[in-house]
Order: C-alpha cells, then structure tokens, then sequence
C-alpha cells in the first residue's frame, strides 16, 4: 500500500534538507576559505624568505622540499625612491586581505589572518615615515650584523659553498643600495650626525681590514676555512677543491667586498655635515608621531605613551624600594656589589645551560616530539675579538624551521666576565629563553598543522620580553646555587636582579623621554646624576645609544612588563575558571601549576602583539 508523508512531515524534511544544505554549503566555504588563505599565506612566506638569500638560509636547510633553487636568489638591492614605495606595497597587501571572509576560516587560521592585519598596520604607520629609518645603526645595522651572519652562514654542501661565495660577489651592490638610501635621508634633512657617521666608518675600516686580509688571519677567512675542513673530513668536498674555494673567498673578500666597505664608508664621508648633531626623533618634524608608531610596532604593546608611563613608573618605582629595603643595614652586601663578588661557582657555558635545564623542569612544558629522535644541540661560541666592540653581549642565531636541533649562541666575552652574568645572559639566549621559546614554537606549529607563515611575523616585544623574563627568573635559580656560598649569596643574586631591572626601566623610560618629549644630552646627564650616576662619559653613552637605537630598551623591558600583566589577567581569569590552584591562593610567581599553565599559554598562543594575547585570555573566561 502506497503510504504518502503528512503535511507536518514534509515540513520537518523540508526543514532538515535546508539545514543539511546550509551546514553543507557552510562547510564548503569554510574550506574553500582556508584552502584560499593558506595558499595566500604560503605564497607570502615564501615570497618574504627569498627576498634575501642570507635570511632564506637561515630560515630554510632543505630548499628542494619548497621547490625553490637558492642559486637563483640574490640580496636585495636597494634603489632610488623604493622606500617612498613601502606604503604602497603594504596598502595592496591590506586590500589583498581585506577580500578574505575571515569568519568563514578555521580557528587557527582567523587568529593568523587577524595577527597579519594587526601587524600589517603597524608596518603601514612606520613606512609613512620613509627615511627615518637606520639601516647603517652603530648598535646593530648592516656594516656589523653582515660579517656575523656571513661567519655563521650554514655550509653543509659544495652547493653552499659556491651560493655562498655567490653571496659574497653580491655585496657591493647591496652596500651602494644603502648608500643610496643615505644619500636620501640627507636629502630629507634626516641623515645620521657626525659622531655617528664616525663610528660607521670607523666599523667599515675594522671590520674589512686590509692588514688582516693580508696577512689570513681576518675571522671570515678563517671561519669559512674551519667550515670547509669539516666539509672536507666528512668527504662531502676533497682536499684540492677545499683549497680552491678558500683561494676564492680570499679573493672576493679583497678584491669585492673590502672595497666595498671602503666606498660605504667614503660616501658616508662626503655625506658629513649634512645632518643634525646626536637627538632624538622628537626634535624632527613627524619624530614624534613615527615614535609612536615604531613603538607599537616593536613592542608590541597597544598601550599609549601616558599608559606606557605609568607602568614603567610603577614598576621603577617597586624595584627601587625594594632593593633600597635590600641594602639598609647590610654594609657587607653592598662591599659584595661594588666589588662585583660572584658568589656563584665557575661553570663552563654547557654547564650552565645543563643546569638551567633542570631548574625550569616542572615549571615549563615540555618542548613537543619532533619527527625524528635527534636530540636539541646547542654550539656555545664566543665573538671574534675583531667583533666583540661592535657586537651584544650575546645573542641566539635562530636555527631553519625546518631543522631546529642545531642551536648557536654567540657570547661576547668582553661583556660577560663575571659567572652571574654568564648565568643569566644564557638564560636569555637558551633555556628557558631564545632557544626554548623558539624551538617550542616550531615544534608546536608543525605538530599543529599551523602553517609557518606565522614565523615570519616577527614581534620584538614578546621574543625580547620573553627572553628578559627567562632571564630574570633565573636571577632566582642562581640564588639557589649560589646558597652553597652562605647566607649573602641569595641575597647578591637579588640585588643583582633588583639593579638590572632599575636599569632596564630607566633606560626605557629615558627612550620615550629622548624620542617622544625630546630631553637633551643635558638633560639625561642630570637625571642621570640624580640616581647617583655622575659620570658625563658614561651618560653621554647612554644618550647616544638611545638617540642611535629608538624602542630597543622599551622591545625588552615593556615586553617584559606586557607579560608580567599577561600572568596577573592570567590569574584573574582562572582564579573565576578555577583552573589551577595558584590562581586561588593569588601564588602566581612561585607555584609550579600555575607558571606551567601560563607559560603554556604563552608558547602556544604567541609570538604576537599583547592586545591578541590579551584577547584570547579573555576568551577563556567566556569558555
């Protein structure tokens, strides 16, 4: 019998193929949304990693997994008028991604579109501002990072040998670009000052110098002669082409790239005068507003500057009282300071980290598996001496994102001379700083399926604050160690602490008041003076620095502040989701169950800017 559906039943199927279309046709936008973007966000990653053949090196160990012949890529060559055309660049990338319907994307997907808006924006504000960037900085530009990453530069091939000296061939045109640049900035009335100019050239004699070469014994030739005769005791090259490739970096190092340097530093020379003495951005038309956004952009922080203020007062403010409490009455601690008595026992630079490994146990995650069982290397090396004035007191090469296991930290032995320092420097650089974070990061990523497009966002503020804060938590791990040495040695360790921390705030608060309010040299020597520091040339360094270096201190320690908020709305929100026991008793800074979930957090949800980081805390309390 031919049984027929109801009025009320062909509704109800109705209904449920409209549903079932709709989740269907939802689906496929979802999909095709993703699918859409991370072939976007790839062809972007991969577009930004060949922009220049060094980075690509250091980002990438297998270039055939990504289709891409490295002997194709050149360094990049800068020409007239090309910063006027950032801004342009960058407004057709925000159109490209304004076409995405980012709430149709996957979850993890919607937070990289979003990091990539946010971050895309904050490069917009800056590049309004073409020329008040400084490729040729003292501190940190082209003339000095150039050598350390040609002298580190990854030879595991005869193919690497040859892009290398590739690479080499392609630098007088790269140095002719930035003086291009500079010829610009003087046209703009924002060229470097004198003394600055100076000590660029003086970088350019140091750095390529002719005796050296001469004689063999410049660190690029001998650095690139250990490289080859690894190469050679593995049987990768013979002895005989060892030899001709040496025979060939020795001529391109004097015949290309000294001349080179040699003609930087004579346009540089003629450019002299043209600029205005050591100052701030605040005492140049449109400093003041380009402060403000280079400040957002490396840092990280949406915070105004009044806001920005406040926190650094505060915590100035905290650390100033509590090392005064410190010190009263302890004549034997500050003896202990002045005189720069480490109570910590003499550790090589693998001791040290192998400690730092077991002290953090517990407190942070585990770094993921990777897809083999290589164990994670680290090379501790120690800067050329030739480098040592030029470079920081250490710094971390971060490793190709497709083969985190090989680490290097460099460790300038003229800034670490004291066991305390080497301590907490390789902390930063190491474990639980630089190193954990990032490899934990690629590892997270990969495990995730998050495309690594996102490592190419580069926030200043949460790496740099992320470092600072492994650094000073370490201050506490020292203290156990240093207990073998009696009851004072705690307390050297934390005044130690206590002392950076005043620093590391003042400094940052002296780079707004330089930058943004415009204080003078006088007036930093006076301020200076008032916490007990009267040494002019000492001051006059710090001016310099600063004035040479916008938003470095505040990329450091306001990073460092973000996430020391980050922890208390951290605490906030689980004390309300009771989601760890710490968050009840308000014990975020000592109890292990709270720091493991919070540094949790902080690996799988960054690097970003603190405002995200912010948001997807609140989230929680939502969830």
């Amino acid at each position: 019998m031919k049984r027929f559906l109801s009025v009320r039943q062909w509704l109800i199927t109705l209904l449920l193929l409209t549903l079932l279309s709709a989740a269907t046709l939802l689906c496929y936008s979802r999909s095709h949304a993703d699918t859409e973007f991370e072939a976007f966000a790839e062809r972007f990653f991969l577009q930004e990693t060949q922009a220049n053949p060094i980075h690509f090196h250091y980002t990438i160990d297998n270039a055939d997994a990504y289709h891409i012949d490295e002997a194709r890529l050149s360094l990049p060559v800068y020409h007239a008028g090309d910063a006027a055309n950032d801004a342009y660049a960058l407004s057709l990338l925000a159109k490209q991604l304004a076409r995405f319907e980012h709430r149709n994307l996957s979850a993890d997907n919607r937070r990289l579109y979003e990091l990539l808006c946010s971050y895309t924006d904050s490069l917009r504000r800056t590049a309004a501002y073409p020329y008040f960037s400084e490729p040729l900085s003292p501190a940190s530009g082209a003339v000095s990072e150039l050598p350390l990453l040609l002298a580190e530069y990854r030879l595991d091939t005869a193919e690497d040998v040859e892009l290398y000296l590739h690479i080499l061939e392609q630098i007088p045109a790269y140095l002719s670009g930035l003086a291009v640049y500079e010829r610009e900035k003087a046209q703009a009335g924002l060229f470097m000052s004198d003394d600055t100019a100076d000590s660029v050239i003086e970088q350019c004699d140091a750095l390529m110098s002719r005796e050296e070469l001469d004689d063999g014994s410049h660190f690029l030739e001998a650095t690139f002669a250990n490289r080859l005769a690894k190469l050679t005791a593995r049987g990768v090259i013979t002895e005989k082409k060892a030899l001709s490739y040496q025979s060939e970096n020795d001529r391109l190092l004097t015949t290309a790239v000294a001349p080179a340097y040699d003609r930087l530093a004579d346009e540089l020379t003629l450019l002299k005068g043209s600029g205005q003495e050591t100052c701030g951005l605040a005492h140049y038309a449109g400093g003041r507003e380009y402060y403000e956004a280079l400040l957002a952009l490396q840092t990280g922080s949406a915070r105004d500057i009044a806001d920005i203020k406040r926190l650094l007062y505060d915590d100035l403010k905290s650390s100033y009282t509590a090392l005064r409490s410190l010190l009263q009455g302890n004549a034997a601690l500050r003896t202990a300071l002045v005189s720069a008595q480490s109570p910590l026992p003499a550790l090589s630079p693998e001791e040290i980290l192998k400690r730092l490994q077991a002290d953090m146990s517990g407190l942070y995650p585990q770094i993921p598996s990777g897809s083999d069982d290589a164990p994670i290397d680290c090379a501790v090396r120690y800067v050329d001496d030739t480098l040592e004035a030029y470079s920081a007191p250490a710094f971390y090469m971060t490793p190709p994102i497709d083969n985190v296991n090989r680490n290097t930290i460099y460790i300038n032995a003229a800034d670490t001379a004291d066991e305390l320092s080497l301590f907490t420097t390789l902390a930063h650089e190491g474990w639980p700083g630089h190193l954990y974070q990032t490899v934990y990061c690629e590892r997270y990523w990969k495990q995730s399926g998050i495309t690594p497009f996102r490592g190419i966002l580069y926030y200043g503020g949460f790496v740099e604050g992320w470092a600072m804060y492994a650094e000073l938590s370490a201050y506490d791990y020292a203290a156990t160690l240093a207990d073998d040495a009696g009851p004072a040695g705690a307390a050297y360790c934390t005044a130690c602490r206590l002392d950076r921390q005043i620093t590391l705030c003042l400094y940052s608060l002296l780079d707004i008041a330089i930058h943004y309010d415009g204080l003078t040299r006088t007036d930093v020597r006076q301020l200076l003076s008032s916490f007990g520091r009267t040494d002019t040339a000492g001051a006059d360094a710090v001016y310099d620095y600063i004035a040479q270096e916008p938003c470095n201190y505040p990329k450091y320690y306001l990073g460092y502040l973000e996430i020391r908020e980050l922890q208390k709305q951290a605490a906030d929100i689980w004390r309300d989701n009771r989601r760890t026991t710490a968050a009840q008793n308000d014990n975020i800074d000592t109890d292990p169950d709270f720091l493991y979930f919070f540094h949790k957090f902080l690996l799988e949800n960054g690097p970003a800017d603190f405002k995200t980081l912010s948001e997807s805390l609140s989230a929680e309390r939502k969830d």
